[in-house]
């Protein structure tokens, strides 16, 4: 049914779930996985009397999330490995988190998109937006939303 699938992760627990059901089909299927997380680029204040950070400790900072991100894709490929299925580590960085995780279900000729949703329900989500609910409404591939 489904020949490569990428699962998208934050770390968190809701996320963990959203890994541990798209291992289980990618082994049912026979299917190899691309676990990705999107590591934010570091705010930076442009507006007067913000707190400013110098390049070289905002680097250090970037380096320390990448570092967590690459860390957190190596433990879904860990646990792949144990139930006998490929997994491909990526970790991109960008803003749009949404865009990057499409971006890279194209990019990485994937025919399925998983991942967790919280749920949140009318003013939260207009006020937080949903990386979930961007990608089921651009993606042109099938997406399984775990809650």
């Amino acid at each position: 049914m489904y020949q490569r699938i990428l699962i998208a992760t934050d770390g968190s627990p809701l996320s963990d779930k959203a890994i541990e059901h798209g291992l289980g089909l990618a082994a049912l299927c026979g299917a190899t996985v691309v676990a990705l997380h999107v590591v934010p680029r570091y705010p930076r204040s442009y507006f007067e009397g913000g707190l400013s950070i110098d390049n070289a400790e905002i680097k250090r900072i970037e380096a320390q999330w990448a570092a967590a991100a690459k860390a957190m894709v190596e433990g879904v490929k860990a646990l792949g490995r144990a139930r006998d299925v490929t997994v491909k580590p990526v970790v991109s960085k960008s803003d749009l988190v949404a865009e990057t995780v499409i971006a890279a279900a194209a990019k990485h000729h994937c025919d399925l998109i998983v991942m967790a949703s919280r749920g949140r329900k009318s003013l939260q989500r207009l006020l937080l937006g949903s990386e979930t609910q961007y990608v089921l409404t651009h993606s042109k591939i099938p997406v399984l939303v775990l809650r």
